[in-house]
């Protein structure tokens, strides 16, 4: 599992996750701290640092595989924006009831997108 992976999971299960946890997560996720510099940081070992993050990553890792929420909202996301594209093209017809349902689309699928 990539960075840009982890970030998005940390994003959805961060507040599950303890105050050490967080902390270490964001720095070496956020600001790109090597191990050793968060140990300096945090006044533990970079080993500590390294057992920290595995064990984070890993919680991380298994709260999506049991929510699946993640996984979810993307597909959410992904069909939201084809529902929008879909009906963006319905909105220029020339049968005004047809573009008239297409704007309302429009709209929901907006919603949606927030």
């Amino acid at each position: 599992m990539d960075a840009l992976e982890l970030i998005l999971l940390y994003d959805y299960y961060g507040n599950l996750l303890t105050d050490r946890q967080r902390e270490c997560f964001e720095l070496r996720y956020y600001q790109d701290l090597s191990l050793g510099e968060i140990g300096e940081e945090l006044g533990i070992s970079r080993q500590g640092v390294h057992d920290n993050l595995s064990r984070t990553e890993a919680l991380l890792r298994n709260m999506e595989q049991k929510t699946g929420c993640a996984k979810r909202d993307q597909s959410c996301r992904t069909a939201a924006a084809a529902i929008l594209a879909a009906a963006q093209k319905l909105s220029n017809h020339s049968d005004t009831a047809v573009s008239r349902l297409a704007q309302e689309i429009i709209s929901a699928a907006r919603g949606l997108e927030e």
